[in-house]
């Protein structure tokens, strides 16, 4: 089992930047695959990025790439979510995941364990 934990959201303006952090706890949390979804007001959960096990490979969604940047720090058990460039477009409650799957990537179906939620809002 792992729980997942977000913090970091918040409000800010358009063009501004926002750092997302989520703490990984329970048995061996360092060796999952993690992954950042969102779900803006009113439309299905998407994926933004994820990060396999070590940092090695990481992947985005178009609609992000260049502006937001995913991390971990093993040594922490944390996951990171930087972005950039914001837009209000990237309104939405931003959730990490956690899975053992080999491979998975981008399909939420593929990943178990779920945070609570962090809701960002970028004004314009």
């Amino acid at each position: 089992q792992v729980q997942l934990a977000e913090s970091g959201g918040g409000l800010v303006q358009a063009g501004g930047s926002l750092r997302l952090s989520c703490a990984v706890s329970g048995r061996t949390p360092n060796s999952y695959i993690l992954a950042w979804f969102r779900q803006p007001p009113g439309n299905e959960r998407t994926f933004v990025a994820h990060i396999s096990w070590n940092g090695g490979r990481r992947s985005y969604a178009d609609s992000v790439k260049g502006r937001f940047i995913i991390s971990r720090d093993n040594t922490k058990n944390t996951l990171y979510l930087q972005m950039n460039s914001l837009i209000p477009e990237d309104t939405a409650v931003y959730y990490c995941a956690a899975t053992a799957r080999f491979g998975a990537v981008s399909d939420s179906n593929d990943y178990r364990f779920w945070g609570q939620g962090t809701q960002v809002t970028v004004s314009s």
